[in-house]
């Protein structure tokens, strides 16, 4: 391919990936930059794109262990190479996919950070509520630990999604697949305090719907929710590598440890995974709910409570 029709195939790939497979924009942003460093590897070595064969895959892959990539990020660079490549192959412009045999590192058993109910309780403890942005942090971490969003979700979550009395948000996850997700009672009562600041702020136009707000008036960026969970680990003294992802692991940890269905789970975070889908598709919204009521310790300990009364 000569640059000008390797630029238009790129496009076309990245119009497909949008259209087609409905990703999105940070998907299509990680699939374009793993593409990059595939198309300069082979561009250093004289390779033409479509000419390549499997060792010349291999000998990239060999580059990314090389230059210190770990094997987690070689296996989703190598992913998003095999999505090209069969993307070339389907739509006539090689007729064999160099990549059908390519293996991809092994990968050990690694197990993401989480963090117990009581470092989630020391992170909130941390929070300054005397601060405009106090309640409204502590709400973004109730939220995150009780219903194991991904942050951008939690960034783009909408006050027309909010379904409290019911106990219920609607989320838009990736893809564009809407779940219901249950919420606790504990991370309502927080976002109920927040609203209260909310409500007296200078909203931006077209930001109305937004349930999460700078002090600008303009819904958060995922950056910030970053910055503002790892300097409240910091200041609460605890010592793991956290983030807002921290949180998402946590609350499936919980869900597990307490007893809940795994499939309920896995449904409840937004996965998918080839066998698997059908058997999500089929979990009753009742049946998910009472999982996550009755097993979340959020929910465990308000019932306590009230046994206790």
């Amino acid at each position: 391919m000569i640059q000008k029709e390797q630029d238009n195939i790129i496009h076309k790939y990245i119009r497909y990936m949008k259209l087609q497979r409905n990703y999105s924009g940070n998907t299509l942003e990680a699939y374009i930059l793993d593409i990059n460093k595939l198309l300069k590897f082979l561009k250093d070595n004289g390779i033409r794109p479509e000419a390549a064969k499997l060792s010349d895959i291999q000998c990239f892959a060999a580059s990314l262990h090389d230059i210190g990539i770990s094997p987690r990020s070689q296996c989703r660079i190598l992913s998003g190479v095999r999505a090209f490549y069969k993307y070339l192959y389907l739509d006539g412009y090689i007729k064999d996919d160099p990549t059908e045999l390519l293996e991809s590192p092994k990968l050990g058993d690694h197990l993401p950070e989480v963090l117990t109910t009581e470092e989630v309780d020391r992170l909130e403890q941390a929070i300054d509520l005397s601060k405009w942005e106090g309640q409204r942090n502590k709400a973004i971490i109730e939220v995150l630990f009780s219903c194991g969003l991904r942050v951008s979700e939690l960034v783009n979550l909408k006050m027309s999604a909010l379904y409290l009395d019911e106990q219920f948000v609607r989320i838009m996850g990736k893809g564009n697949k809407e779940r219901l997700v249950p919420i606790s009672e504990n991370a309502i009562e927080q976002l109920k305090y927040w609203f209260i600041d909310r409500s007296h702020m200078n909203i931006k136009p077209g930001e109305e719907d937004y349930v999460f707000l700078n002090r600008r008036g303009a819904h958060l960026t995922r950056t910030m929710i970053l910055i503002m969970i790892k300097r409240l680990g910091a200041e609460a003294g605890i010592q793991k590598t956290i983030s807002p992802h921290t949180l998402r692991h946590s609350f499936a940890t919980a869900l597990l440890e307490g007893g809940a269905d795994l499939r309920a789970i896995q449904s409840m975070l937004g996965h998918e995974s080839i066998g698997t889908t059908e058997i999500y598709t089929h979990i009753d919204t009742h049946t998910l709910r009472e999982e996550i009521l009755n097993h979340h310790p959020r929910n465990m300990a308000a019932k306590d409570n009230k046994v206790k009364e």
